[in-house]
């Protein structure tokens, strides 16, 4: 298919604010200057002009990332909560999507990435990496453009105005060990031949799409790759932005260490050269070692918290990282439920349940809110390679505005206005966001939600009941 251009318009308005978190802190009177989306000028204590999109009682802060989504598996909200005769856990759950997977089209799987894109825009991301490892047809035979639904997920995001950070997924094996696909896998499957043409056609895709969008790469696992595959792939795309998915499960680990010697985590800082370009995601089955290692390599840890709950995943090792200083970035994985404030607080909260203190994700005196907050933005921006998560000359103008007169937050000073917003008011606060200066989400809502929603809802109509 051809993918449309996004004719989201760029906001040239500067923005005026009565307060802006800046990389400094908390300044008053602030006036942003936007140029060809990204930030041109930060201006402190400085009155509003004639021209201006004054946001009167509304605070602005730069929009985090989403680093870690599975656009299709929206459908799925709601569908896989009903108990088993076996017990549950996270590889029942996997045979109910390969299942769900199976029945949906190009058409189908464009339309849930753009509601997905909404309600991510709606609740304060202003881009997202989609971890896309649904290729092929049902049964595994190639559509004729080998690259047809990493184009599908490009449309969509044409259609929301999202930034985008597209990282088609090789997945080689069924299991540790170079087990053979099977099922519903066999969507997914390709070599690196076949995987490159996939790559190849995802670029000509994000063409299309305003210069912010990225393109990276993402060997699903160790039990879906072989090692071999990861150095060619890391050598093959070397200015990528790479994923991959890293100790979720318990039998993940046994069966990676009884195959490779070695648990995931150590195995890839061992073997594969990780550097900051890379994003290990999930990471919540490691040692203290690996935690220590890991923080040390400059990666990024994506956490999704809310997936992981749902999932049985277990906690990260979230103060001992934070205490290494280790980077970190939130996403919404199966995209059960999309909500900034909810994963954040998730995370704080999973840490207090499992060392049964308060304020865990913080040195003595700050934020609990902020921390998690600035955490997220230096994360995500480094997980896409997109350089955004600051109010800063010559970066992309991902930003988000929120109520401060919401009842939740007002009788906090601006320093507690995070942690009102992420413990308190949820993303009701969310009024307006900018993707690389395109004004897409105004008084909360965004601007294409009905005619998106309207698509989804007709596209997904013959899936009522599927699982």
């Amino acid at each position: 298919m051809t993918v449309p251009a996004t004719d989201v318009p760029i906001d040239p308005a500067p923005l005026h604010a009565d307060c802006a978190l800046t990389s400094q802190g908390w300044a008053r009177d602030v006036r942003v200057t936007l140029r060809g989306g990204r930030i041109a000028e930060v201006e402190t204590g400085a009155p509003a002009r004639p021209g201006d999109r004054r946001l009167a009682g509304r605070a602005l802060l730069p929009s985090p990332s989403n680093l870690h989504s599975h656009a299709f598996q929206r459908a799925m909200a709601g569908m896989t909560a009903r108990r088993g005769h076996e017990p549950d856990s996270f590889w029942t759950w996997r045979k109910l999507m390969y299942r769900f997977l199976d029945l949906l089209t190009p058409g189908q799987i464009e339309a849930i990435a753009a509601l997905v894109h909404v309600e991510m825009l709606e609740a304060g991301y202003a881009a997202s990496a989609e971890f896309h490892y649904v290729h092929h047809q049902p049964g595994g035979a190639p559509y004729d453009d080998r690259a047809e639904l990493s184009t599908r997920i490009v449309a969509a995001a044409a259609q929301s105005g999202i930034g985008l950070t597209l990282l088609p997924v090789l997945y080689s094996h069924g299991g540790a060990g170079a087990q053979p696909l099977s099922g519903g896998q066999l969507r997914f499957g390709d070599e690196l031949d076949g995987f490159a043409k996939i790559m190849d056609g995802a670029a000509r895709a994000l063409a299309a799409l305003p210069p912010d969008a990225r393109l990276g790469a993402a060997p699903h696992s160790l039990r879906a790759t072989r090692p071999e595959q990861l150095r060619e792939l890391a050598a093959a795309w070397p200015q990528a932005p790479l994923h991959i998915h890293a100790a979720e499960q318990v039998r993940e680990v046994e069966e990676v260490e009884a195959w490779l010697g070695a648990r995931p985590v150590a195995f890839l800082l061992d073997q594969t050269g990780i550097d900051a370009r890379w994003c290990l995601v999930h990471c919540t089955q490691m040692t203290p070692d690996e935690t220590s290692r890991l923080a040390a390599s400059g990666a990024v840890a994506g956490l999704c918290p809310i997936t992981e709950s749902d999932l049985g995943d277990g906690t990260f090792a979230g103060a001992a990282y934070l205490a290494a200083a280790g980077r970190f970035g939130i996403g919404s994985d199966s995209d059960i439920r999309i909500g900034l404030a909810d994963e954040l607080r998730t995370l704080e909260y999973s840490q207090r349940l499992a060392h049964r203190a308060r304020n865990v994700m913080a040195a003595p005196g700050d934020s609990v809110g902020e921390t998690l907050y600035r955490g997220a933005l230096a994360g995500g921006a480094q997980a896409l390679g997109r350089r955004s998560g600051a109010l800063e000359p010559g970066f992309w103008a991902d930003l988000v505005a929120i109520d401060t007169g919401d009842v939740a937050l007002a009788p906090l000073r601006p320093d507690q206005w995070i942690d009102g917003w992420l413990f308190a008011a949820g993303d009701r606060v969310v009024r307006d966001v900018w993707a690389a200066g395109r004004h897409v989400v105004r008084e909360g809502r965004h601007i294409r939600r009905d005619a998106i929603e309207a698509r989804y809802r007709a596209a997904l109509a013959d899936l009522t009941g599927a699982l």
